[in-house]
């Protein structure tokens, strides 16, 4: 009697597992994130933050070509004193150095505010991607493009992901 269970579950051990063998599937995170709301949402509050910052970097600019322009002025100018022109150098040197300074700042600022804006996006896209792996009985989901081969057996989920987040095209 023991003999027969054991030949029953030899037997039917290796079709369960062949029942449950492992489900590849791969997506195009850089197909759909683009074709999201949030993120031409999020595209263009980083656009305009942009241009603020150019602008106000511009007026800088404009600041410090005047007194270069002034500077230029004084140098032709035999009267003038070599301690005004000194500090009018200084001044400029200043000025230069802040505005490295408030361009370094905005560069900073704008990835920060990018990063910020994406978070959002990315949870969202990774959620998607938990649930279409559940809903569809996925083992694993890989990005597209980082196997080093990947067989027919793999799925490409991307239009799954895609139809859960409500993307359509």
């Amino acid at each position: 009697m023991i003999k027969k269970i054991l030949l029953a579950l030899a037997v039917a051990l290796p079709a369960c597992m062949w029942a449950q063998a492992p489900k590849f599937g791969v997506v195009d995170v850089e197909t759909i994130i683009p074709k999201m709301p949030e993120f031409k949402e999020a595209q263009t509050k980083i656009g305009e933050a942009s241009k603020t910052y150019e602008a106000e970097y511009g007026k800088i600019q404009e600041e410090l070509n005047k007194k270069m322009a002034e500077l230029q002025e004084l140098d032709k100018d035999s009267t003038t004193l070599q301690s005004i022109k000194e500090r009018r150098m200084q001044d400029l040197q200043e000025l230069d150095k802040k505005a490295q300074q408030f361009a370094q700042t905005a560069q900073a600022e704008l990835q920060r505010q990018q990063a910020q804006l994406m978070q959002p996006i990315q949870e969202k896209v990774m959620n998607a991607i938990k649930t279409v792996g559940q809903e569809n009985n996925f083992t694993l989901i890989f990005p597209e493009g980082v196997p080093a081969y990947m067989s027919t057996d793999v799925q490409d989920v991307t239009g799954l992901v895609k139809t859960k987040l409500g993307i359509t095209e």
